[in-house]
């Protein structure tokens, strides 16, 4: 793990004469375990964790005036600078606007600005202390600094929620640390903290002007071709020196026993859309986008592009004969890396403990399988369909803007699918419904169906897209919370209704469509932890805020319509000089995720069973063991429950299992108590906790 952490002080100085630090409680000077001073007292910033030299840039105009930028950032020493000084004026937005992944905090005399981004990929987390505030982009340092409590309000709005921004809202799994919403920064004036936005949000009076479908896709390929050039353009990295030969293996059998990264970038090359565009354009670029010369492979220009094949459940001989077809490029060097029965999901239970829980710890070991045969630098496709793909509440933003026209040809594919002529006229009615519902009543509705248990939805693809037509809709897992744990989640909702301002300044598709993308990218910051391979960097460009941006400038008509996301990254490569693709190119399947997540259920049912002989869920008052084990017995015996709830429900057993099992603390200079979670568990019965 990487993160950066400071803090903003009352005083004009907290730490012992000519040090940067804190006094603890007993008088020591608290310093971050493991890490790099980027600027002392009175407010000092620290890069923990490591970060490579080329990540961590400080530009100073003097000693009061100075940028941080940390992660991969496409703008130079120069560009900083004139962002440095636009930014002493109380100017935000020019600091998310350059290409790469990064976070930017300035510091103007006393004032500190931390920026957050779009996607909510690089969060920032923040928490009172010493009288000031403590800022970090981790929320377990905050944790041990405050020796903070588990937060069972936020755990349970996880499982009940967590699609809806109303329920979870600024709260951790950590009591008492608080993180800023995507597109928001943190403003410390001398220890007191605001919450600003920095991103225009359209209007709902207004109707947004049209805009050009041609030139909103040009931005889209500009945008994507900055991206991957700001990766191509920084400094090879190449892992730990490689301390010999094994008798029988070679260089790459070798490393990916030690678990060392290829020299040089490289891409996944699922077959899908996504990762097939990003390994393309890399390729394509002017440079040298692949290997080291004289390190592994020794192929030079030629990118490797690396793919997965499960050969324990099959469902995907069409995406891999489309990787293989792509990646007969002669600027690709093609890899494919075989899994069988231990890489399925639930296979692997052990594993680190990362920042936050998520759904995909419970598949991280095949993730990781994938990941020790790709490069130092790779790129990932995560992302994409959130930020290009239209969800289904979309299209009452389309009837809130009198474009009816457009509705006709997703409700076509609809009813084609279903075969039943009555879709349209459901559909339809479903979506006019929600374009006429404030989004209060969203929420209260939200709340009501929590309180009555009423989980029930239609299902097939129509299904989804109707129960896709709300504002808020209970997560997969929540059926099997107790009434307990729902109650607090309903108490959360309607205390979202009680706040001032209450709703999303939005509409209901953008809206959804921008919680999608949150959760999407928490969860591949968890897996970015949990399927860590030392020496390498993931890349998710379409995560990056300039393609965020671009992708939003989509005119709504063209993303609802059937296989738009396919069309437009076809039209972003041809842009990019990329023609040829495989006949099939674009079409995707989920259904063999979830057969290899039903058979990795079936063959790991036991550990699974012994994980939740004594869950401390239970012991938390979120879940009745004997409830939980009933589903993995039917899930097993092939009922259809929903798995990606099951899935919730383990990895958030397993995160709490290794929060507990750890030993020591984030910060030096502490007592042996100053950690997060000091007292573990508290059995919890009979009356709701406060939930932040």
């Amino acid at each position: 793990m990487r993160w950066l952490v400071g803090w903003s002080s009352t005083a004009a100085g907290t730490g012992a004469p000519g040090s940067a630090g804190a006094t603890g409680y007993d008088g020591e000077i608290l310093h971050p375990v493991g890490s790099q001073l980027l600027w002392g007292d009175p407010d000092p910033l620290w890069a923990v964790g490591d970060w490579r030299p080329d990540e961590v840039r400080v530009i100073r105009a003097d000693e009061q005036n100075r940028i941080a930028v940390l992660g991969t950032c496409g703008a130079t020493d120069e560009e900083l600078r004139l962002g440095l000084f636009t930014a002493r004026g109380g100017a935000l937005w020019h600091l998310t606007a350059w290409p790469g992944s990064y976070t930017a905090v300035v510091q103007v005399g006393r004032r500190i600005t931390v920026c957050g981004d779009l996607a909510g990929a690089r969060p920032v987390f923040h928490t009172p202390w010493a009288g000031g505030t403590a800022y970090a982009t981790a929320a377990l340092p905050l944790a041990d600094l405050i020796e903070a409590n588990l937060d069972f309000g936020h755990l349970a709005a996880l499982l009940a929620a967590p699609d809806v921004p109303a329920a979870v809202h600024d709260s951790t799994p950590y009591d008492g640390v608080r993180r800023i919403p995507p597109g928001h920064a943190l403003i410390l004036r001398a220890g007191a903290r605001e919450v600003a936005g920095y991103e225009p949000v359209a209007s709902l009076a207004v109707a947004a002007p049209p805009a050009d479908p041609d030139r909103a896709v040009d931005a889209v390929r500009d945008a994507l071709v900055d991206a991957v050039r700001a990766r191509l353009s920084a400094p090879r990295h190449v892992p730990d020196i490689d301390p010999g030969p094994v008798p029988g293996m070679g260089p790459a059998e070798r490393r990916a026993a030690r678990g060392m990264p290829v020299p040089g970038i490289g891409a996944d090359l699922s077959g899908g859309p996504a990762s097939g565009t990003l390994a393309l354009l890399a390729a394509g670029l002017p440079g040298m986008p692949g290997t080291v010369l004289g390190h592994g492979t020794g192929a030079g220009e030629r990118l490797l592009a690396v793919t997965f094949n499960d050969l324990a459940v099959g469902g995907r001989e069409a995406e891999l004969e489309r990787a293989g077809a792509l990646a007969a490029n002669p600027r690709l060097h093609h890899v494919v890396v075989t899994g069988a029965e231990e890489t399925l999901p639930y296979m692997e239970l052990d594993g680190p403990l990362t920042d936050e829980p998520g759904p995909s710890l419970v598949s991280a070991a095949r993730h990781r399988a994938r990941l020790a045969a790709g490069s130092a630098d790779h790129f990932t496709g995560y992302g994409a369909r959130q930020v290009l793909d239209a969800h289904p509440a979309r299209l009452a933003d389309l009837l809130m803007d009198r474009q009816r026209r457009h509705l006709v040809r997703p409700v076509a594919a609809l009813a084609k699918a279903d075969g039943s002529v009555l879709v349209p006229a459901r559909v339809y009615g479903a979506a006019r419904r929600l374009s006429r519902t404030p989004y209060r009543a969203g929420l209260e509705d939200l709340a009501d169906r929590l309180r009555r248990r009423r989980f029930e939805e239609p299902g097939g693809a129509v299904g989804a897209s109707l129960a896709a037509l709300t504002w808020a809709r209970p997560g997969p897992a929540a059926r099997w919370l107790t009434g307990e744990a729902l109650a607090e989640v309903s108490v959360r909702l309607q205390g979202a209704t009680s706040r001032s301002g209450v709703g999303p300044g939005q509409r209901p598709g953008d809206f959804r469509a921008r919680a999608a993308l949150a959760r999407q990218a928490a969860d591949l910051r968890v897996l970015e932890q949990a399927a860590e391979i030392r020496s390498q960097r993931l890349h998710a460009p379409f995560l990056d805020n300039q393609v965020v941006r671009a992708c939003r400038a989509l005119p709504e008509a063209l993303r609802v319509q059937p296989g738009a996301r396919a069309a437009i990254l076809r039209t972003v490569l041809e842009g990019a000089g990329v023609a040829d693709l495989p006949s099939g190119w674009g079409a995707t399947s989920h259904a063999p995720a979830a057969a290899a997540a039903r058979a990795g259920l079936r063959l790991a049912v036991d550990p699974l069973m012994a994980l939740f002989g004594t869950p401390l869920l239970a012991q938390a008052g979120l879940v009745e063991a004997r409830v939980v084990r009933k589903a993995l017995r039917a899930a097993v015996q092939g009922e259809p429950l929903p798995l990606d709830g099951l899935a919730d429900l383990v990895s958030l057993e397993l995160w709490l299992h290794r929060l507990l099992a750890r030993r020591g603390t984030c910060w030096t200079g502490t007592p042996a108590r100053a950690r997060a979670v000091p007292a573990g568990i508290q059995p919890r019965r009979g009356a709701l906790a406060s939930g932040g």
